[in-house]
Parts: structure tokens; sequence; C-alpha cells
């Protein structure tokens, strides 16, 4: 009980942090996050300088460094959470209602519509998630609603498959039979008495789907088929200071780097709390 509470704590704490990056991320940051400065790859300064900078009465230094373009390292971590949380989150709200929706007319109402569509859904799936991602990217173009839509054809069928399963276990069960024999419709039967004891299995994997949708937002970024610069954004950060690693300049791309991981790491916390309550 103590390491689910610390497990679901670690998640509440990270995704909240997380959460408030992402609300009041321009305000909080100590610097434009799209206003280049003249200090170009500046490193971050000693952790024993930062009490005396922080209580210095001159301007805002450039707490964790500054990336090869002078933008404020720190500022664009900062704001680049709204980006990613947004579509992660439109991804996977629309997700969650398309896979759900369609995963209870696949499980309550079964014919050969409901077969096709599994089918369909089974193919989908047979593809590498990134890859697929990119080329449905590519053909709609790079915009928001593009990555959200190439987002929710991929996690879509996650939660249908989910669903149907649970579903089909719900229907059997007497409580159904007896709303049934009440005089009760097929579609209020499915509604209201199906539908809410089959969502179980479907809100556990919502948390761990953001997190994918954290990474996948990130990975098509790095690799030129995301988020259009310079909006600020974690996998685009990475891309832009990757090639100043090997000159020593390693803080352009790992801050971003740590961002992500924790914000996923978060979010998995969630997940597996939840699961574990859902198994007791």
């Amino acid at each position: 009980m103590s390491g689910e509470r610390a497990l679901l704590g670690t998640g509440i704490v990270i995704v909240a942090v997380a959460a408030l990056c992402a609300v009041f991320g321009p305000a909080l940051a100590p610097h434009d996050p799209t206003l280049a400065s003249g200090a170009v790859s500046q490193p971050p300064p000693p952790v024993s300088d930062w009490p005396g900078l922080f209580f210095s009465h001159g301007p805002s230094p450039f707490w964790l460094g500054t990336d090869a373009a002078g933008f404020d390292v720190l500022s664009r971590t900062i704001v680049a959470a709204r980006t990613d949380l947004v579509i992660a989150l439109a991804a996977n709200l629309t997700s969650f209602a398309v896979g759900v929706s369609l995963g209870l007319v696949a499980g309550f109402f079964r014919n050969l519509a409901t077969e096709t569509l599994m089918r369909a859904s089974d193919l989908l799936q047979s593809f590498p998630v990134f890859i697929t991602a990119m080329i449905l990217v590519a053909l709609g173009g790079r915009s928001l609603g593009n990555i959200v839509a190439a987002m929710v054809l991929l996690y879509a069928p996650i939660y249908l498959r989910l669903t149907r399963a649970e579903v089909l276990i719900v229907k059997d069960r007497g409580f159904v039979e007896a709303a049934r024999a009440g005089g009760a419709t097929e579609w209020r039967i499915a509604l209201l008495h199906v539908l809410p004891n089959a969502l179980r299995p479907a809100l556990v994997q919502s948390s761990v789907t953001i997190g994918f949708a954290i990474l996948l937002t990130s990975g098509l970024s790095f690799v030129g088929a995301g988020v259009r610069p310079p909006t600020p954004e974690w996998g685009l950060m990475i891309a832009n200071g990757a090639g100043g690693i090997v000159l020593g300049d390693w803080w352009p791309a790992l801050v971003p780097g740590i961002a992500i991981s924790l914000t996923v790491f978060g979010f998995a916390c969630l997940g597996h709390a939840l699961e574990r309550h859902h198994d007791r």
C-alpha cells in the first residue's frame, strides 16, 4: 500500500508541475522564449553561484544556459510543456472518445460490420507506430491538427480493443439481463448499464497513452515531421541542440530530454497506480 501511494504521489507531483508549466508557462519563464539574446551557447552558471544570482538586482540570469541561437533553455523548456501536453491531451481525449464508442458498439452489437471494424483495427496496429505517424503527417501536412489526427488514428484502436473486451464480459452479467427483462432498449442497456461498467481498463490506459503521445510528438519534431520552428517544443529543442553535444554544449539537448523523461515517467506512475488499484 505504501509503495502504491508513493507511486501515485510521485505521478501526481510530476504531472501537476508539468500542468502548471503548460498553463502558466509564459508567466513562469524568466525570459521571452521566442526572443534570442546576444549570449550564444552560454553554459549554465555553477550551482554554487545560484544563491547570489537569485538575490541579485541585475537582469535575470540564464539559469540553464542558452542554445546556439541565443534562446534561454529554461524558458523554452517551460513554455514547450504547453505544446507537448496540448497535443498529447487532445490526441488522448479524442482517441478515448472514438475508441470507447466504437468498442462499445463492436462488443455489444456483434455483426459483420463490427467484425470488419475489428479487422481494420488489427491492420492499423500491425504497422510501426512512429513510421505510420510520420507517413500520415507527411501526407496531411505538419499542422497541429494533422499531428493530433494521426495520433487518434493510431491510439483509438487501443481503446477500441480494451473496451470491446470488457463489454463482452459485462454484457452477460445479471444486471444486464434484468434491465432487458424490464423492457429497456438495447441502446439504453448499452449506454446506461454496460458502458459505465466497462470503462475502467480504458481509463487506466489513458494515463499511459498520454505519455506515449508526448514521446511521439517529440519524436516527430526531432526528425522534422512535427511541430514547426520556432515554436518551443521539447523534441525540436533536442534536435536543435544535438549537434552541439560533440562540442561540449550538452545543456540545450539534455534539459528538454530530462523534461520529456520526467513527464512521461509521471504519467506512467499514475497509470501503474491506477492499474494496481483496478486489479485489487
